[in-house]
């Protein structure tokens, strides 16, 4: 049995889907199971990473795991690491591009405050847990730019406070399968690959690209930082949270991202392009009428 945390999210979704297509018993941890919308095969399960109790439930016949890490903070995740490895023999941990290499178990230095650091602390977590580990450090989700459906909806203009910020976005489906060929395998024990998408698009040419798709013009403009930042804080982000995207995006303006090396050798075909994935997302930017 494998045990899937964030099933009903993108990534954890397709995780969870491509793994009942290739027939392995999944388990989807879910804080209610009868509203939790889960792909076909698979079984939901009450709990919550944060409750040992609820996560030690959830682990009966569970061999491996496929953690995912709310962003609300790390303080509960010592005891629900142990609580995995006590169980399962493998975890296999969504992390990101950009923790730092060279990470141990046993390194005690405390991590710099915002997303990488949590990643960088459940890494530590994850590596010194006494389980078999694989960390997945994957760039920018493509699924990230739902965040301008409304705007596409409601009109011709996406506004976005760096849109000459140059993004290899990543599509979920993409995670999702070096994700079950590390659960289903043991050919990514022990390793941490950075993966992103095939292409560097900058986020003015992502609008263009979704409007290309939909059949209308579309077009970026920038957005004053500070209206950006509020914008992010009302999707409920910690206001550190958003400074740090907004000063990442930022520093990509001058420094656009670039494409991680090897993508086609780890899930055994080519990545999917920004193209792709707004082709398989149109229905969520497209207007009610179907424009």
């Amino acid at each position: 049995m494998i045990l899937v945390t964030g099933a009903t999210g993108n990534v954890g979704g397709q995780v969870a889907a491509q793994l009942a297509e290739a027939g392995a018993p999944v388990r989807a941890l879910v804080r209610d199971p009868a509203k939790a919308r889960l792909p076909g095969g698979v079984e939901a399960v009450a709990g919550d990473l944060g409750d040992t109790a609820s996560l030690r439930a959830a682990l009966g016949g569970v061999g491996s795991v496929f953690l995912m890490w709310p962003l609300e903070g790390t303080g509960a995740a010592r005891a629900a690491v142990a609580t995995l490895a006590e169980h399962a023999r493998r975890v296999v941990y969504l992390s990101a591009w950009g923790v730092p290499e060279g990470l141990t178990g046993t390194d005690t230095t405390e991590p710099e405050p915002g997303i990488i650091g949590n990643h960088t602390t459940l890494e530590r977590l994850v590596r010194g847990s006494g389980a078999e580990w694989t960390l997945l450090r994957p760039g920018g989700f493509a699924a990230n730019t739902l965040g301008w459906a409304p705007q596409v909806r409601a009109g011709e203009v996406v506004r976005m406070a760096s849109p000459r910020a140059g993004r290899s976005l990543i599509h979920e489906a993409d995670i999702a399968a070096v994700a079950v060929r590390a659960l289903l395998t043991d050919e990514l024990v022990g390793t941490a690959p950075t993966m992103s998408g095939p292409e560097v698009l900058t986020q003015a040419e992502q609008v263009r690209i979704i409007g290309e798709v939909l059949g209308r013009p579309l077009k970026a403009e920038e957005l004053p930082r500070d209206e950006a930042h509020a914008e992010l804080v009302a999707t409920g982000l910690p206001p550190h949270y958003a400074t740090g995207i907004l000063d990442a995006h930022a520093r990509m303006e001058a420094e656009p991202e670039t494409v991680a090396p090897g993508f086609e050798a780890l899930a055994g075909r080519p990545g999917r392009t920004y193209r792709d994935w707004v082709a398989d997302h149109a229905e969520d930017f497209r207007r009610p009428h179907g424009g």
